[in-house]
């Protein structure tokens, strides 16, 4: 009887581990109720190919903070053949980086686009000529050969020539400075944080060159920015908050972790077979940081100031690029966009 006991015990004890280890199990097994909340999808198209200019995007992806924040992130192919706009307008895409002047453009047009984010908040295209040209002035370019990108990216330089009552002759330049490089063209169109760079690695020292900034100008084009259509914003405005608190997130995490955030935007770029210079990146990522930066307004990072979106809008009025400008309280995304 006493070695029955025992067993008994025995059995009792062995039970009631497996019990503990099955309720174990079912504790770790069971969702969260983080995770029994699916994910919504979205997609995001940026203006061109990956690289630093859209490090906050490609971060916010690979450190999952789009996931935290209630987001299934799909980012498209964008570059050459993929127009961020049209996509946005035919529904391919739920968010798109544009620049303010298209954005502009095609609300005039009758696309219904809303501003939800501004990151850059200033301009930085450059016109760049070489000093032995001769050319000082935006006046001495009056005649010259002056490289243009196509679409819409031509609308800063065209106002600055209306502004300066000056008539160029336009090339159409190409996402490359060879052109410029070979005596081509008198001027080139530059980014401060991309083909201003590229020239200078090619050989130039800064003193060689004739550079004009459209902000110094008197053209401060706000250029990339978030963007949806009104109807994507009523239907879901939680959606496009959370999209621009996770995209936000995901630029400061960048910008305090830059060498992480550069392994992160070249493997992107690799896995698009796109060339990857880490140091032409760094100097991307670090004007990125300078330009995403409020200016003496102390504006949060972010947003569309309204002097600065009404100054574009007459501009492009009087330059005959738009018939007219929408309110500002119109152009710009909220969070009640169902009651507009």
């Amino acid at each position: 009887m006493k070695i029955t006991a025992q067993r008994k015990n025995k059995e009792l004890r062995k039970w009631g581990l497996i019990k503990a280890l099955l309720l174990l199990l079912c504790f770790f097994a069971s969702p969260s109720p983080a995770a029994e909340t699916a994910l919504k999808k979205a997609s995001l198209i940026p203006l061109w190919s990956p690289q630093a200019q859209f490090a906050g995007y490609y971060v916010a992806l690979d450190k999952g903070i789009f996931a935290r924040h209630g987001i299934d992130l799909t980012i498209l192919k964008a570059g050459p053949g993929h127009s961020p706009v049209e996509a946005l307008q035919n529904s391919k895409a739920d968010f798109a980086v544009l620049w303010l002047t298209t954005a502009l453009q095609r609300r005039s047009a009758g696309v219904k686009l809303v501003n939800l984010a501004q990151t850059i908040q200033r301009s930085s295209m450059m016109l760049i000529a070489k000093k032995t040209s001769g050319i000082k002035t935006v006046a001495d370019m009056n005649g010259r050969k002056v490289g243009m990108w196509g679409g819409d990216l031509s609308i800063p330089p065209r106002t600055l020539f209306v502004e300066q009552g000056i008539k160029v002759q336009e090339v159409l330049q190409t996402h490359t400075v060879n052109l410029f490089l070979r005596g081509g063209i008198d001027v080139a169109s530059a980014m401060w944080y991309n083909e201003y760079h590229t020239i200078l690695n090619s050989g130039y020292d800064p003193e060689e060159l004739s550079v004009f900034s459209l902000n110094e100008q008197g053209m401060n084009f706000p250029e990339d920015g978030i963007y949806t259509l009104l109807k994507t914003l009523r239907k879901d405005p939680a959606l496009a908050g959370s999209f621009v608190a996770a995209s936000l997130e995901g630029w400061r995490y960048a910008f305090d972790h830059p060498d992480e955030a550069l392994d992160i935007v070249i493997k992107y770029m690799r896995e698009a077979q796109i060339p990857a210079n880490r140091i032409h990146q760094k100097w991307m990522l670090d004007r990125m940081r300078d330009l995403f930066r409020p200016g003496a307004g102390g504006d949060k990072p972010g947003i569309l100031r309204k002097q600065d979106y009404e100054a574009v809008g007459r501009a492009m009025i009087k330059a005959g690029l738009i018939r007219s400008c929408p309110a500002y309280d119109d152009f710009i995304g909220r969070s009640n966009a169902g009651e507009k």
